[in-house]
């Protein structure tokens, strides 16, 4: 794991080591997914993993439970623990997250239990018109309860850039346009609806890097708005 920074190429072997102790052979297999699977992890950034198992039990668990904290603690480690037998029904419930795991995702042990996983195109669609409902709601409240809070703001926008841009990927792919990463999809869905969505995208990471220039952060929150409101228009004229 070359392209990650050593801190979290250490804390996951850490992590896979206990993890392997803790539930043996009840363990099926590690996954790690997001922006360190592509490499392209930021300071900010999680560690997201998939520990899949074949049964959860109380031993294990309190085994891993301080390696897990450590993990957590050094490097933002998020661990989902998830039984071999809810993974089709998971990649159901949740479909625009584990399109994002189909995507982007590394096996760091064990079986992939996602390699023969199909995301059902009506759940997807179903899921990604909820996601992007639920950013504008998100979006409006904070803009409303937070807009004497400049900072505030910013967090904010820095907060929806990831699902702004994986509800891209999917949108993408819906349409028939082929795998992106997430923020190459984001630009370009972006870039459709004009080039004065350009800007915006660059304040957008401007404020993932804190970078964001004093004042410019309400009305960045309020063109992610319209680009979330966009986007739905979008995904709610595709095809079941």
């Amino acid at each position: 794991m070359t392209d990650l920074p050593d801190d979290v190429t250490r804390a996951l072997e850490e992590f896979v080591t206990a993890t392997r102790a803790a539930f043996g052979e009840a363990l099926v297999g590690i996954v790690l997914y997001g922006s360190a699977a592509e490499g392209a992890l930021r300071p900010s950034s999680d560690v997201n993993v998939i520990v899949v198992l074949e049964r959860f039990d109380k031993d294990g668990a309190e085994r891993l439970r301080t390696p897990a904290m450590v993990a957590h603690a050094a490097v933002k480690l998020s661990a989902m623990y998830l039984l071999r037998d809810e993974v089709e029904a998971a990649a159901q419930a949740f479909a625009q997250k584990f399109a994002d795991v189909r995507r982007r995702r590394r096996l760091l042990y064990g079986v992939d239990p996602f390699a023969a996983v199909t995301i059902p195109r009506g759940a997807l669609i179903t899921r990604l018109n909820q996601v992007l409902l639920n950013l504008s709601l998100r979006l409006r409240a904070a803009y409303v309860t937070r807009g004497h809070h400049d900072e505030q703001l910013a967090g904010v926008a820095a907060d929806v850039a990831a699902p702004l841009r994986t509800a891209a990927a999917s949108l993408l792919e819906l349409e028939g346009q082929g795998p992106r990463s997430p923020k190459d999809a984001l630009a370009h869905v972006a870039a459709s609806f004009g080039p004065e969505w350009t800007p915006v995208l660059a304040r957008l990471t401007e404020a993932r890097a804190r970078e964001l220039a004093p004042g410019a952060a309400g009305d960045t929150l309020l063109r992610l708005i319209e680009l979330a409101r966009l986007m739905r228009a979008r995904a709610r004229a595709l095809p079941a």
